[in-house]
Protein backbone atom coordinates (compact mmCIF):
# COMPACT_ATOMS: atom_id res chain seq x y z
CA UNK A 1 0.00 0.00 0.00
CA UNK A 2 2.47 2.24 0.38
CA UNK A 3 4.99 1.88 -2.62
CA UNK A 4 1.09 2.15 -4.48
CA UNK A 5 0.39 5.37 -2.65
CA UNK A 6 4.25 6.76 -2.85
CA UNK A 7 3.81 6.20 -6.79
CA UNK A 8 0.55 7.88 -6.95
CA UNK A 9 2.02 11.07 -5.43
CA UNK A 10 4.92 11.15 -7.76
CA UNK A 11 2.49 10.73 -10.63
CA UNK A 12 0.91 13.57 -9.76
CA UNK A 13 3.51 15.70 -8.82
CA UNK A 14 5.04 14.76 -12.42
CA UNK A 15 1.84 15.51 -14.06
CA UNK A 16 2.48 18.81 -12.23
CA UNK A 17 5.27 20.06 -13.17
CA UNK A 18 6.54 18.23 -16.22
CA UNK A 19 4.70 20.40 -18.88
CA UNK A 20 6.47 21.91 -22.01
CA UNK A 21 8.46 24.85 -21.38
CA UNK A 22 7.34 26.61 -24.06
CA UNK A 23 3.40 26.46 -23.52
CA UNK A 24 1.26 29.34 -23.74
CA UNK A 25 0.47 30.78 -20.91
CA UNK A 26 -3.12 30.90 -21.07
CA UNK A 27 -2.94 26.84 -21.54
CA UNK A 28 -0.75 26.35 -18.25
CA UNK A 29 -3.66 28.39 -16.59
CA UNK A 30 -6.32 26.34 -18.39
CA UNK A 31 -4.50 22.85 -17.18
CA UNK A 32 -3.29 23.98 -14.07
CA UNK A 33 -5.63 24.80 -11.19
CA UNK A 34 -4.48 26.32 -7.30
CA UNK A 35 -6.43 27.34 -4.89
CA UNK A 36 -6.50 27.27 -1.40
CA UNK A 37 -8.45 27.29 1.96
CA UNK A 38 -8.87 28.39 5.36
CA UNK A 39 -11.96 28.11 8.01
CA UNK A 40 -11.00 30.04 11.40
CA UNK A 41 -13.54 29.23 13.95
CA UNK A 42 -14.57 30.01 17.90
CA UNK A 43 -16.73 27.38 20.01
CA UNK A 44 -18.28 27.81 23.33
CA UNK A 45 -19.97 25.25 25.31
CA UNK A 46 -19.82 26.23 29.08
CA UNK A 47 -20.29 22.69 30.15
CA UNK A 48 -17.38 21.50 28.25
CA UNK A 49 -13.92 20.57 28.19
CA UNK A 50 -11.69 22.38 25.77
CA UNK A 51 -10.76 19.29 23.52
CA UNK A 52 -13.70 17.47 22.49
CA UNK A 53 -16.07 19.74 23.24
CA UNK A 54 -17.69 17.40 25.47
CA UNK A 55 -18.41 15.26 22.10
CA UNK A 56 -16.02 12.04 21.69
CA UNK A 57 -18.27 11.93 18.55
CA UNK A 58 -17.40 15.31 17.23
CA UNK A 59 -14.43 15.01 14.24
CA UNK A 60 -14.81 18.51 12.84
CA UNK A 61 -14.78 21.70 14.70
CA UNK A 62 -13.72 19.46 18.20
CA UNK A 63 -11.88 22.55 20.01
CA UNK A 64 -13.70 24.24 22.69
CA UNK A 65 -13.15 27.79 24.19
CA UNK A 66 -10.55 28.52 22.22
CA UNK A 67 -9.90 30.39 18.62
CA UNK A 68 -8.74 27.63 16.36
CA UNK A 69 -7.94 26.31 12.31
CA UNK A 70 -10.93 23.77 11.63
CA UNK A 71 -9.32 22.88 8.17
CA UNK A 72 -6.26 25.38 6.34
CA UNK A 73 -5.09 23.79 2.81
CA UNK A 74 -3.57 24.25 -0.22
CA UNK A 75 -4.23 22.31 -3.61
CA UNK A 76 -3.01 21.87 -6.86
CA UNK A 77 -5.39 20.65 -9.64
CA UNK A 78 -4.56 19.08 -13.05
CA UNK A 79 -6.47 18.70 -15.96
CA UNK A 80 -6.13 18.16 -19.26
CA UNK A 81 -7.03 15.98 -22.23
CA UNK A 82 -7.92 12.64 -20.68
CA UNK A 83 -5.75 12.62 -17.75
CA UNK A 84 -6.84 14.72 -14.11
CA UNK A 85 -5.01 14.83 -10.83
CA UNK A 86 -5.05 16.37 -7.50
CA UNK A 87 -2.80 16.79 -4.33
CA UNK A 88 -3.55 19.14 -1.57
CA UNK A 89 -2.18 19.09 1.89
CA UNK A 90 -4.03 20.79 5.10
CA UNK A 91 -3.64 20.99 8.44
CA UNK A 92 -5.86 22.36 11.43
CA UNK A 93 -8.41 20.78 14.10
CA UNK A 94 -9.97 18.17 11.30
CA UNK A 95 -6.56 17.05 10.24
CA UNK A 96 -5.49 16.08 13.58
CA UNK A 97 -8.98 14.24 14.76
CA UNK A 98 -9.52 12.48 11.26
CA UNK A 99 -5.92 11.36 10.41
CA UNK A 100 -5.17 10.30 13.82
CA UNK A 101 -4.62 6.74 13.11
CA UNK A 102 -1.83 7.68 9.88
CA UNK A 103 1.65 7.85 10.64
CA UNK A 104 4.40 10.61 8.51
CA UNK A 105 3.06 12.69 6.16
CA UNK A 106 0.19 11.02 5.76
CA UNK A 107 -1.23 12.74 8.30
CA UNK A 108 -1.09 15.39 6.31
CA UNK A 109 -2.88 14.18 2.77
CA UNK A 110 -6.37 15.88 2.10
CA UNK A 111 -5.91 14.78 -1.42
CA UNK A 112 -3.94 12.87 -3.59
CA UNK A 113 -4.98 11.50 -6.83
CA UNK A 114 -4.38 10.57 -10.36
CA UNK A 115 -6.99 9.74 -13.61
CA UNK A 116 -7.42 8.50 -16.67
CA UNK A 117 -9.63 8.54 -19.05
CA UNK A 118 -10.61 5.33 -20.24
CA UNK A 119 -12.73 6.42 -23.40
CA UNK A 120 -12.44 9.02 -25.78
CA UNK A 121 -15.63 9.87 -26.51
CA UNK A 122 -17.45 7.76 -23.07
CA UNK A 123 -17.65 9.88 -20.14
CA UNK A 124 -15.45 6.67 -18.40
CA UNK A 125 -12.69 7.71 -15.76
CA UNK A 126 -10.35 5.36 -13.60
CA UNK A 127 -9.44 7.39 -10.20
CA UNK A 128 -6.52 5.78 -7.77
CA UNK A 129 -5.18 7.53 -4.44
CA UNK A 130 -6.90 9.46 -1.93
CA UNK A 131 -9.71 11.06 -2.47
CA UNK A 132 -13.02 12.89 -1.19
CA UNK A 133 -15.40 10.18 0.33
CA UNK A 134 -18.65 8.92 -2.40
CA UNK A 135 -20.89 9.11 1.24
CA UNK A 136 -23.12 11.51 2.43
CA UNK A 137 -23.66 15.26 1.09
CA UNK A 138 -21.44 17.56 3.88
CA UNK A 139 -17.80 17.17 3.63
CA UNK A 140 -14.51 18.71 4.96
CA UNK A 141 -14.55 21.72 3.50
CA UNK A 142 -16.99 23.91 4.82
CA UNK A 143 -17.98 26.44 2.47
CA UNK A 144 -19.27 23.94 0.42
CA UNK A 145 -22.11 22.91 3.43
CA UNK A 146 -24.50 24.49 4.17
CA UNK A 147 -24.05 24.35 7.85
CA UNK A 148 -20.88 25.53 9.86
CA UNK A 149 -20.81 22.49 11.95
CA UNK A 150 -21.33 18.54 10.54
CA UNK A 151 -23.64 16.89 11.51
CA UNK A 152 -23.15 13.62 13.53
CA UNK A 153 -24.11 11.28 10.77
CA UNK A 154 -21.22 12.98 8.85
CA UNK A 155 -18.80 13.51 11.84
CA UNK A 156 -19.26 9.59 12.00
CA UNK A 157 -18.63 8.29 8.24
CA UNK A 158 -15.91 8.40 6.20
CA UNK A 159 -15.07 12.60 4.74
CA UNK A 160 -12.07 10.66 2.59
CA UNK A 161 -10.92 7.35 1.39
CA UNK A 162 -8.17 5.36 -0.44
CA UNK A 163 -7.80 3.52 -3.16
CA UNK A 164 -9.47 2.91 -6.41
CA UNK A 165 -12.84 3.53 -8.49
CA UNK A 166 -14.40 3.22 -11.84
CA UNK A 167 -16.82 5.73 -13.17
CA UNK A 168 -19.14 6.92 -15.76
CA UNK A 169 -20.82 10.58 -16.22
CA UNK A 170 -24.10 9.80 -18.68
CA UNK A 171 -23.84 12.11 -21.93
CA UNK A 172 -27.18 14.44 -20.81
CA UNK A 173 -25.17 14.42 -16.66
CA UNK A 174 -28.39 12.94 -15.04
CA UNK A 175 -26.74 9.93 -14.24
CA UNK A 176 -23.79 9.47 -12.46
CA UNK A 177 -22.27 5.83 -11.50
CA UNK A 178 -19.04 4.76 -9.22
CA UNK A 179 -17.75 1.36 -8.01
CA UNK A 180 -14.88 1.30 -5.43
CA UNK A 181 -12.48 -1.03 -3.90
CA UNK A 182 -10.61 0.90 -0.89
CA UNK A 183 -8.55 0.37 1.96
CA UNK A 184 -10.99 0.72 4.73
CA UNK A 185 -13.54 2.79 6.73
CA UNK A 186 -11.71 6.33 6.64
CA UNK A 187 -7.56 5.30 5.77
CA UNK A 188 -5.14 6.02 3.71
CA UNK A 189 -3.12 3.09 5.11
CA UNK A 190 -4.60 -0.66 5.40
CA UNK A 191 -5.02 -1.21 9.42
CA UNK A 192 -2.46 -3.81 10.32
CA UNK A 193 -3.56 -6.86 10.54
CA UNK A 194 -6.14 -6.97 7.85
CA UNK A 195 -5.41 -7.50 4.20
CA UNK A 196 -8.98 -7.50 2.87
CA UNK A 197 -9.83 -4.66 0.73
CA UNK A 198 -13.49 -3.21 1.31
CA UNK A 199 -15.81 -1.94 -1.44
CA UNK A 200 -18.53 0.72 -1.96
CA UNK A 201 -20.90 1.90 -4.66
CA UNK A 202 -22.17 5.38 -5.74
CA UNK A 203 -25.38 6.01 -7.81
CA UNK A 204 -26.27 9.51 -8.22
CA UNK A 205 -29.49 11.19 -10.55
CA UNK A 206 -30.08 14.15 -11.52
CA UNK A 207 -33.22 14.65 -13.44
CA UNK A 208 -33.43 18.25 -13.55
CA UNK A 209 -31.66 21.17 -11.90
CA UNK A 210 -33.94 21.04 -8.88
CA UNK A 211 -33.05 17.54 -7.79
CA UNK A 212 -30.22 15.19 -6.58
CA UNK A 213 -31.18 11.60 -5.70
CA UNK A 214 -28.04 9.85 -4.31
CA UNK A 215 -27.16 6.50 -3.28
CA UNK A 216 -23.75 5.61 -1.78
CA UNK A 217 -22.74 2.04 0.17
CA UNK A 218 -19.36 0.45 2.29
CA UNK A 219 -18.90 -3.30 2.46
CA UNK A 220 -15.39 -3.89 4.48
CA UNK A 221 -13.88 -4.76 7.25
CA UNK A 222 -13.13 -1.23 9.34
CA UNK A 223 -10.58 -3.00 12.02
CA UNK A 224 -9.00 -5.04 12.54
CA UNK A 225 -8.34 -7.82 15.44
CA UNK A 226 -9.08 -10.96 17.01
CA UNK A 227 -13.05 -10.94 16.16
CA UNK A 228 -13.01 -9.45 12.70
CA UNK A 229 -15.99 -7.50 12.06
CA UNK A 230 -17.67 -6.87 9.14
CA UNK A 231 -19.38 -3.52 8.13
CA UNK A 232 -22.60 -2.75 6.04
CA UNK A 233 -23.52 0.66 5.24
CA UNK A 234 -25.88 2.47 3.12
CA UNK A 235 -26.11 6.50 2.65
CA UNK A 236 -29.53 7.84 0.66
CA UNK A 237 -30.10 11.58 0.55
CA UNK A 238 -32.41 13.60 -1.58
CA UNK A 239 -31.49 17.32 -2.57
CA UNK A 240 -34.66 19.56 -3.83
CA UNK A 241 -34.16 23.08 -4.69
CA UNK A 242 -38.01 24.46 -4.30
CA UNK A 243 -37.01 28.27 -5.62
CA UNK A 244 -34.20 30.08 -5.98
CA UNK A 245 -33.98 31.18 -2.55
CA UNK A 246 -35.30 28.05 -0.75
CA UNK A 247 -34.04 24.35 -1.11
CA UNK A 248 -34.17 20.85 1.22
CA UNK A 249 -32.46 17.74 1.86
CA UNK A 250 -32.96 14.54 3.40
CA UNK A 251 -30.82 11.75 4.48
CA UNK A 252 -31.26 9.06 5.96
CA UNK A 253 -27.95 6.51 7.30
CA UNK A 254 -28.03 2.71 8.29
CA UNK A 255 -25.83 0.60 8.91
CA UNK A 256 -25.26 -2.97 10.33
CA UNK A 257 -22.01 -4.62 11.78
CA UNK A 258 -21.37 -8.17 12.59
CA UNK A 259 -18.17 -10.15 14.24
CA UNK A 260 -17.20 -13.34 13.22
CA UNK A 261 -18.51 -15.92 15.44
CA UNK A 262 -21.08 -13.88 17.46
CA UNK A 263 -24.57 -14.29 16.36
CA UNK A 264 -26.06 -10.72 17.09
CA UNK A 265 -25.61 -7.51 14.65
CA UNK A 266 -24.86 -4.53 15.70
CA UNK A 267 -27.35 -1.65 13.66
CA UNK A 268 -27.41 1.85 13.86
CA UNK A 269 -29.23 4.82 11.61
CA UNK A 270 -29.64 8.45 11.28
CA UNK A 271 -32.12 10.52 9.98
CA UNK A 272 -31.45 13.97 8.68
CA UNK A 273 -33.42 16.70 7.20
CA UNK A 274 -32.07 20.30 6.73
CA UNK A 275 -33.77 23.23 4.99
CA UNK A 276 -32.21 26.58 3.62
CA UNK A 277 -33.64 30.31 3.05
CA UNK A 278 -31.61 32.81 1.04
CA UNK A 279 -32.96 36.38 2.03
CA UNK A 280 -30.83 37.38 -0.04
CA UNK A 281 -28.03 36.25 -2.54
CA UNK A 282 -25.25 37.07 0.08
CA UNK A 283 -26.86 36.00 3.45
CA UNK A 284 -28.48 32.50 4.07
CA UNK A 285 -30.30 30.51 6.98
CA UNK A 286 -30.42 27.10 7.38
CA UNK A 287 -32.39 25.04 10.17
CA UNK A 288 -31.19 21.31 10.79
CA UNK A 289 -32.90 18.61 12.42
CA UNK A 290 -30.74 15.31 12.93
CA UNK A 291 -31.26 11.98 14.84
CA UNK A 292 -28.87 9.50 15.68
CA UNK A 293 -29.68 6.32 16.91
CA UNK A 294 -26.66 4.04 18.08
CA UNK A 295 -28.19 1.60 20.81
CA UNK A 296 -25.39 -1.26 20.84
CA UNK A 297 -22.35 1.42 20.45
CA UNK A 298 -21.38 -0.20 16.72
CA UNK A 299 -20.04 3.58 16.08
CA UNK A 300 -20.29 5.52 19.37
CA UNK A 301 -19.70 4.05 22.32
CA UNK A 302 -21.09 5.55 25.66
CA UNK A 303 -21.25 2.25 28.30
CA UNK A 304 -24.68 3.87 29.41
CA UNK A 305 -28.03 1.62 29.55
CA UNK A 306 -29.67 2.98 26.01
CA UNK A 307 -26.47 3.10 24.16
CA UNK A 308 -25.89 6.84 21.89
CA UNK A 309 -29.40 8.20 20.95
CA UNK A 310 -29.28 11.86 20.40
CA UNK A 311 -31.25 14.44 18.67
CA UNK A 312 -30.23 17.56 17.52
CA UNK A 313 -31.41 20.88 15.90
CA UNK A 314 -29.61 23.42 15.00
CA UNK A 315 -29.85 27.43 13.59
CA UNK A 316 -27.25 28.63 11.20
CA UNK A 317 -26.69 32.00 9.40
CA UNK A 318 -24.58 32.74 6.64
CA UNK A 319 -22.96 36.06 5.23
CA UNK A 320 -20.91 36.66 2.16
CA UNK A 321 -19.27 39.85 1.82
CA UNK A 322 -17.75 38.17 -1.75
CA UNK A 323 -16.92 35.09 -3.05
CA UNK A 324 -13.55 35.32 -1.12
CA UNK A 325 -15.21 35.39 2.78
CA UNK A 326 -17.83 33.71 4.09
CA UNK A 327 -18.57 34.79 7.99
CA UNK A 328 -20.98 31.75 9.84
CA UNK A 329 -23.05 31.40 13.05
CA UNK A 330 -24.74 29.16 14.49
CA UNK A 331 -26.57 27.63 17.53
CA UNK A 332 -26.93 23.85 18.07
CA UNK A 333 -28.44 21.90 20.65
CA UNK A 334 -28.14 18.06 21.41
CA UNK A 335 -30.62 16.19 23.81
CA UNK A 336 -29.44 12.55 24.97
CA UNK A 337 -31.77 9.45 26.32
CA UNK A 338 -28.87 9.08 28.82
CA UNK A 339 -26.69 11.07 30.79
CA UNK A 340 -23.67 11.44 28.42
CA UNK A 341 -22.61 15.34 28.83
CA UNK A 342 -21.59 17.18 31.90
CA UNK A 343 -22.45 20.43 33.38
CA UNK A 344 -21.41 22.73 35.44
CA UNK A 345 -19.29 21.11 38.25
CA UNK A 346 -18.56 18.17 35.97
CA UNK A 347 -22.39 16.59 36.70
CA UNK A 348 -23.92 14.69 34.22
CA UNK A 349 -26.95 15.83 32.12
CA UNK A 350 -28.51 15.05 28.92
CA UNK A 351 -28.27 18.21 27.04
CA UNK A 352 -25.74 19.96 25.28
CA UNK A 353 -25.57 23.37 23.76
CA UNK A 354 -23.13 25.10 21.68
CA UNK A 355 -22.51 28.58 19.62
CA UNK A 356 -19.72 28.34 17.18
CA UNK A 357 -18.79 31.39 14.98
CA UNK A 358 -16.55 30.76 11.74
CA UNK A 359 -14.69 32.88 9.20
CA UNK A 360 -14.29 31.36 5.84
CA UNK A 361 -11.62 31.93 3.41
CA UNK A 362 -10.93 31.00 0.06
CA UNK A 363 -9.20 32.06 -3.34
Amino acid sequence: MKCLFTIIVWCICLTLIAQPSDSAFNQKKAAIQLSGYAEVYYQHNSNGPTTNNDASFAYSHDENKALSINLAFVKAAYDKNRLRANLAIGFGSYMRSNYAGEEGIYKQILEANIGWKLNKKANWWLDAGVFTSHIGFESAIGKDCWTLSRSIAADNSPYFETGAKISYTSPNEKWFLSALVLTGWQRIQMPKGNTSPSFGHQIQYKPNSKWTINSSSFIGVPIAGFYPVTRYFHNLYALHQWTNRLGVIAGFDIGLQKAKGINQSQVWYTPILMAQFAVRDNMKFTLRTESYQDPNGAIIYTGTANGFRVNGISLNADWASNKYFLWRVELKHLQSGDLIFTKQYNLPTQNMFTATTALAVSF
